[in-house]
């Protein structure tokens, strides 16, 4: 969980995925259309991070989206800040994007 911390702390936008995951290919094209650079972590052969992200409270574990340091969910809870608006909100306060 450490480590999950540590690299979702590092960037203002980070996204944890599979390669194969069609919604975490959505996500990062959503973040990439608002203007964002997120890191991005695959965790395709990384058994131990999908169980860290899950003792986490991500569920499901992949996309597991994290704005500020702050877990804000996976592909559901996003696109939901996005329909509210509230989503670029949060990219402009953590300073992933700039207006």
């Amino acid at each position: 969980m450490d480590r999950v911390k540590s690299l979702a702390s590092r960037s203002a936008a980070v996204i944890f995925t599979k390669s194969s995951c069609c919604m975490c290919h959505s996500i990062k094209a959503l973040f990439y259309e608002l203007g964002a650079s997120p890191a991005i972590h695959e965790v395709d052969h990384d058994a131990d991070m999908d169980c860290a992200l899950r003792r986490l409270g991500c569920n499901p574990a992949i996309p597991a989206v994290f704005i500020g340091g702050n877990y804000i969910g996976s592909a559901k809870d996003v696109i939901s800040l996005h329909v509210d608006g509230s989503l670029k909100q949060k990219l402009i306060e953590a300073q992933a994007i700039w207006f």
